[in-house]
């Protein structure tokens, strides 16, 4: 494959993405006649529609004529769901069967760097907020999957990029998914009554894949916001308590008993500030074998443990290398023996590592 095919893939790709991760107002009509025309294409009638500002109100406000159990998973079951998702099937087998006869070579590399690096992205953003909004089974997961833009990119690579003749009807099918998927935000069917969510108002992210792949993250407020004020902050890509974002004070971080939070917490204030604040005695220092030119910091953390503060040795994306806290055993006492523990390995076989990452 050239350079010039691989770029318009990719180009693709960002195109859809952008559609997924849009902050515009939803064009209400255009998602409304959208899902009403794949209602009929799976034989059940065109439903009402209810909208709402964000995920969460979808799961707070129950329309006229939408039963939910009392752990909202209800909403994605029942005869709409399984014939929405039958004929999305038929769609798909179609599509690769058309795929199969004209250009099967190039469909495994699609998948990968256009569907699947799409999937990963989806999956580290508005997938990340649909968890939080409702913490669902299997059942819902699946249904948020089938809404992903990732499997329409694929498809669409192959028909503008691989040039598959796609037939007219399964073009027309193909963008009334389309259609569906990127005019508005989540959406969740039953017969009578589709429940519509806004497209949030801000979403902030950062690139983290090798293909172009982004995850949510904003150091300075919320990493996804809708119009009802509803909002989640998050930190290279963990959901995190607001406080984590805009205070991260030593002390919130010492009554905090989730690991990653306090991970992220103090990787926003900083190794530094977070050591002089909360007070952590010295224990030893000593050069760091597994990167040269680095050093070791072995700190007290007075929790019968200890915390080991080194130097990555690869460098970020920004240039810089990333200074980062291990917790080792309290027993510990020498920060090479304790950089090798990490790595499951003696302090004389880590020193002879030619460089960590």
């Amino acid at each position: 494959m050239s350079g010039a095919v691989q770029r318009e893939a990719a180009a693709v790709r960002e195109e859809w993405l952008g559609r997924a991760l849009s902050v515009r107002p939803a064009d209400r009509p255009a998602a409304e006649a959208a899902i009403s025309g794949l209602y009929r294409l799976a034989g059940l009638d065109s439903p009402r529609f209810h909208w709402v500002p964000s995920p969460l109100a979808a799961f707070e406000t129950v329309p006229p004529g939408m039963r939910l159990r009392a752990n909202g998973v209800g909403v994605f079951e029942g005869p709409a769901v399984r014939a929405l998702a039958a004929s999305m099937l038929g769609l798909r087998l179609d599509l690769d069967e058309e795929i199969g006869r004209h250009c099967s070579g190039l469909a495994g590399l699609y998948r990968q760097q256009v569907q699947g690096s799409l999937f990963r992205s989806i999956r580290a953003t508005l997938g990340m907020v649909a968890r939080e909004a409702h913490d669902f089974r299997r059942a819902a997961d699946t249904w948020y999957d089938r809404l992903c833009v990732s499997w329409i990119a694929y498809y669409d690579v192959m028909r503008r990029v691989a040039g598959v003749p796609f037939t007219s009807g399964q073009v027309e099918r193909l963008d009334l998914w389309g259609a569906a998927l990127s005019s508005a935000g989540w959406w969740w069917p039953r017969e009578d009554v589709c429940v519509i969510s806004e497209r949030p108002v801000a979403v902030r992210t950062e690139v983290w894949g090798d293909d172009g792949e982004v995850r949510l993250h904003h150091p300075d407020g919320p990493a996804v916001r809708y119009h009802d004020g509803w909002d989640m902050h998050a930190w290279h890509g963990t959901p995190v308590p607001s406080w984590v974002i805009d205070d991260p004070a030593p002390d919130r971080i010492e009554r905090e008993t989730n690991v990653e939070i306090r991970r992220c917490a103090i990787e926003h204030l900083g190794w530094p500030a977070y050591i002089e604040g909360a007070g952590l005695r010295l224990v030893s220092t000593a050069p760091d074998p597994g990167n040269p030119g680095s050093e070791l910091r072995l700190y007290d953390l007075r929790r019968e443990a200890r915390v080991l503060l080194a130097v990555n040795g690869s460098v970020e994306r920004d240039g810089t290398r990333r200074r980062y806290g291990l917790t080792v055993p309290g027993a510990m006492s020498d920060p090479v023996a304790a950089a090798a523990w990490t790595y499951g390995l003696s302090a004389e076989q880590y020193s002879l590592l030619a460089r960590r990452t």
